[in-house]
């Protein structure tokens, strides 16, 4: 063989039978959006891990390419696994619920005062749910109801729908007989957020009630609940505007929410306040009280809180705690008394006579005999 068929590269019949490099499935694809932003930023060619992307967001938005809105759902995102039920739940307290015989009525009033969309319905108790009802579902009944049909038959024509005509809706039937109430989803307090806003999305049930072990009900999730947690508060046009969880006043004092986070008010106070191992048990300021107070606190009650903190019970009622003032004790003592009006001053007092100094005898009185 000479140099010049040597330099010739081979033909493609030499070829045959010999085994071939194939690019793998994953290499021949464009790389991920989160690839080309590693290598934009860093120069990185390895397969991002989630590290990678918490420290691209613990950079300035400046320097990460991402607006502030976009890296905190992207924080949000990343903290999702971290989530429990029991940490997003609307508690028991306020779960607004209608029994199933309730009259339609009276279920149109309390959606009205409710500002929701779905509420639970239940047998006897909360602890015996039957499912939600969906004020679309009410309407929907109604307005069938409403829709009589009039001018059928008599000439021989075929029904045609009128007006609506409200006075065709019994408003006394039950809720139960309606037949509208639906399916409801049900959770255990540990079971995680992005699994219940996963089964959330292939039910369609955008309601669950949270059961404790003992099968009784603890709390209620929506899917807004969840979603939240992504991308925030979502306020529609007839949310009203609620007051911040705690604030600070002008003398110094503070007034909070018993519904109130342990965070929000450490947060607020300072370090100082601190709740100890009680931020083990509950998760609010009035969950904090019972356990200092060994009960449920009336309105007015003194409640010791940590270091030289003190809360007044504002408002109350027998199962929870609702407003509080907190104040240090000595802002207290410097505070005038409540039981005497302030600037007045007590009359002197008149000076005794020493008790070596016999009195004086009067001259102008008779002598005895």
């Amino acid at each position: 063989m000479n140099e010049a068929s040597a330099r010739n590269e081979p033909g493609e019949s030499e070829h045959r039978g010999l085994p071939a490099l194939v690019p793998a499935a994953a290499d021949a694809e464009s790389p991920g959006w989160l690839s080309r932003v590693m290598h934009i930023l860093f120069g990185w060619k390895t397969t991002p891990t989630r590290a990678d992307l918490e420290l691209v967001l613990a950079t300035p938005p400046a320097s990460s390419g991402f607006s502030p809105e976009e890296a905190a759902m992207l924080k949000n995102i990343l903290g999702l696994h971290e989530y429990r039920v029991d940490r997003v739940m609307v508690p028991r307290a306020d779960i607004v619920a209608v029994q199933q015989d309730i009259a339609l009525s009276a279920l149109v009033k309390v959606f009205e005062s409710a500002g929701h969309s779905r509420l639970v319905v239940y047998n006897d108790t909360l602890d015996d749910p039957t499912g939600m009802v969906h004020i679309r579902d009410l309407i929907a009944f109604m307005a069938a109801r409403a829709g009589a049909v009039r001018d059928a038959g008599d000439r021989g024509e075929q029904p045609r729908a009128t007006e609506l005509d409200l006075g065709h809706v019994d408003l006394t039937l039950p809720l139960v007989t309606t037949r509208i109430v639906r399916d409801i989803l049900y959770a255990p307090p540990s079971m995680p957020a992005l699994d219940l806003l996963a089964k959330m999305q292939a039910t369609r049930i955008h309601l669950a009630l949270i059961i404790d072990e003992y099968g009784g009900t603890d709390g209620l999730v929506s899917m807004e609940d969840l979603v939240e947690i992504i991308v925030g508060d979502i306020a529609d046009e007839h949310d009203i505007d609620e007051m911040p969880a705690i604030t600070r006043q002008g003398d110094g004092s503070f007034l909070a929410a018993g519904r109130a986070s342990l965070e929000d008010v450490q947060a607020v106070i300072g370090d100082e306040f601190d709740f100890g191992e009680a931020q083990s048990e509950v998760d609010t300021l009035g969950g904090y009280l019972v356990i200092r107070a060994g009960h449920v606190p009336v309105r007015g009650e003194l409640v010791p809180g940590p270091g030289g903190f003190e809360a007044e019970v504002l408002d109350a009622d027998p199962r929870r705690v609702k407003r509080v003032k907190i104040y240090r004790r000595t802002d207290r003592r410097s505070a005038p008394s409540r039981d005497a009006p302030p600037n007045v001053k007590a009359p002197p007092l008149r000076p005794a006579a020493p008790r070596d100094e016999a009195p004086r005898p009067n001259p102008n009185s008779a002598r005895s005999p």
